[in-house]
């Protein structure tokens, strides 16, 4: 039997605990300092309370330690394994090898996507000095994950299947310290990416005028599913360590659902952890925020990876514009719209615009049309016009829905009453095997009604409410059964389920550490790193060294100044996308070389360079 794992982000103790009760089988979060998302941070106390939650279950918490470390630093992060050790974090996510030669607790240990892990070689030299699971780069095909998963003997696949996707392979973007410094290694992203840049070709031509060339949609693996488990990935990540509890709730549902159904047509395979999530709501991940979904490069190159016209949620089209009052605008749709929906359209120009509905009421003039009220006089909404096609980003009647209480995760068991003459006995069992029972004397007359006793007895039984058990089945075993008062069999089977829950609490394991191997090789193809190992600190330095590797230039972080740093590496190339890829032009009969673009936002200055033979390219600071 092979575990799959469905783990959810959580940017707080409340977004975690919807996370596992709307199916999470993990979630991963932020601790006090040393995440990769700076501004999602948590105390240990809510770390705690996380932990205890998500381990009725048997889920797991994985905490995520992954930013590049200062030696400076190195004493308060080993301190913060310890202290997640202590409370019950199941794993620590980490970025830094320097880490491994720390003083770190038993804890397990889990690799980053910082990490850059594009080679079944980087993989199997993570395994051997510890990690216990891994992401590789998003980029990755069918065929290369399984590339890694057949080189593995223990470690897991971790794989990203929802959320956004960095332009550059993560780890290996320098962009945002080196023009903001604020540096994506160390949870400080500025999202240089999702700009707007004018786009020039050879002869300064114009190929693209305020273009998101370098945004991408968002990853949205839903179709790929049983290919990527065929493939040897084990963990299904969303990212979104950033996002609302609406978002995690509906997008977890949604890959539930989805893992769920696979699992009932796959007896080889069982879910990570314990229970059934039951959804009042239906997941559409429609309604959660997008740029548009793309898989990106499981299945292969192919265009429409990028978001041009605009980084953020341009929402599902809903109506056309017929007129145009002083405060409202008259819209037919044959949706519903709500007060407080935000719309948005595309200008003339290529831009996004929009507004958000004061009041949105049916208007008996058109058929199947509405009047909405603007929350500001139309004259002010830039680029509106009659006819123009309206898309919803924000969706108020679904917000409004999503802020309740969707989901109840319930634990199957079966609960058996064992009744002779002298005790009255009841049992209940859960699917791992643990079994709880408390005996009492049988004290009672015989029923003189023996079918309504046994009724009441198992409607006694079934009363699992207040608790995270369901009851799955109920029997009744016993020739002679007698007449029990409610309050009797009641306050027997919550014993019973409380000691069921310490027994589950008592049996929880810890995941276990791997074994380190210190004879491992670093795989090199010269035997040095340079910056592109992202080494901050003497340990990382140390840990290169023992493993055969000589660094030869530390962390772009660590206070570089050469101008032609490589900023990003990306399998994303420009001249796909704007059709100008010369591999592509041959299949047309045509030629074209593969010379550099040139990029600019404002004063900001880049070149994209293309590596033809790998199918990859640089994005640089222009040359002067």
């Amino acid at each position: 039997m092979q575990e799959l794992e469905l783990l959810s982000p959580a940017k707080n103790i409340e977004v975690g605990i919807c996370a596992i009760s709307h199916g999470a089988d993990a979630v991963y979060i932020g601790g006090p300092g040393f995440g990769a998302r700076a501004n999602a941070s948590n105390s240990l106390d809510d770390l705690e309370k996380l932990v205890k939650y998500a381990h009725q279950y048997n889920a797991r918490i994985y905490l995520t330690l992954n930013t590049i470390l200062k030696d400076e630093e190195l004493e308060s992060a080993v301190k913060l394994a310890h202290d997640a050790w202590n409370i019950g974090i199941d794993a620590l996510i980490v970025q830094d090898l320097g880490l491994l030669l720390c003083d770190l607790p038993p804890i397990q240990l889990h690799a980053s996507t910082q990490c850059d892990i594009r080679t079944p070689e980087k993989a199997k030299f993570l395994e051997e000095v510890g990690f216990s699971q891994i992401v590789p780069a998003r980029e990755l095909s069918l065929s290369q994950i399984a590339d890694i998963y057949s080189v593995l003997d223990k470690a897991r696949i971790e794989f990203f299947i929802h959320g956004a996707l960095c332009v550059s392979f993560s780890g290996q973007c320098y962009a945002s310290q080196v023009l903001k410094h604020r540096s994506a290694n160390r949870g400080e992203c500025s999202q240089i990416c999702r700009l707007p840049f004018d786009v020039y070709g050879d002869d300064n031509q114009l190929l693209a005028s305020n273009r998101h060339v370098l945004s991408l949609k968002d990853n949205n693996q839903s179709e790929n599913i049983a290919k990527l488990i065929d493939a040897g990935v084990r963990s299904f990540k969303i990212e979104g360590r950033y996002k609302d509890a609406p978002y995690v709730k509906n997008i977890t549902a949604h890959y539930r659902r989805l893992i769920d159904s696979y699992l009932s047509g796959h007896p080889g395979y069982l879910p990570s952890s314990d229970g059934i999530a039951s959804f009042n709501f239906e997941p559409d991940i429609t309604n959660a925020f997008n740029r548009g979904g793309t898989d990106y490069f499981v299945n292969g190159r192919h265009p429409g990876i990028v978001s041009p016209g605009s980084p953020k949620k341009t929402g599902e089209s809903i109506g056309t514009v017929l007129r145009i009052e002083p405060n409202s605008i008259i819209v037919k749709s044959e949706e519903t719209f709500n007060n407080g929906d935000g719309l948005t359209f595309w200008k003339n120009n290529g831009e996004l615009s929009g507004f958000l509905v004061n009041k949105a009421e049916s208007f008996g003039d058109f058929e199947q049309s509405w009047r909405l009220s603007t929350r500001e006089p139309t004259s002010r909404i830039p680029g509106l016009e009659t006819g123009l096609t309206l898309m919803r980003n924000k969706n108020a009647a679904w917000l409004k829905k999503m802020a309740a209480t969707t989901a109840i995760r319930k634990i199957p068991i079966k609960i058996e009453a064992d009744i002779s003459k002298e005790s009255i006995k009841v049992i209940a069992k859960d699917a791992n095997g643990h079994v709880a029972s408390i005996e009492k004397p049988n004290n009672f007359e015989e029923a003189q009604n023996q079918e309504v006793s046994r009724q009441n007895i198992e409607k006694s039984l079934s009363k699992l409410g207040s608790t995270i058990f369901s009851a799955d089945s109920i029997s009744i075993e016993g020739n002679t059964l007698p007449f029990l008062p409610a309050s009797f069999i009641n306050e027997l089977r919550r014993a019973t389920v409380e000691k069921l829950k310490k027994i589950r609490e008592e049996n929880f394991t810890k995941l276990p550490r791997s074994i380190s191997d210190s004879r491992a090789t670093f795989p090199t193809k010269n035997g040095t790193v340079d910056y592109h190992a992202n080494v901050l600190n003497s340990k990382a330095k140390e840990f290169y060294e023992l493993h055969g590797v000589k660094v030869i230039e530390t962390a772009i972080e660590d206070g570089h100044t050469n101008p032609q740093v490589e900023l990003m590496r990306c399998k994303h190339c420009i001249r796909y996308s704007l059709n100008l890829c010369p591999k592509e032009a041959i299949k047309r009969g045509e030629k074209i070389k593969p010379t550099p673009l040139k990029l600019r936002y404002g004063k900001t200055e880049l070149t994209a360079k293309f590596h033809c033979k790998e199918c990859e390219m640089s994005i640089c600071l222009a040359e002067n």
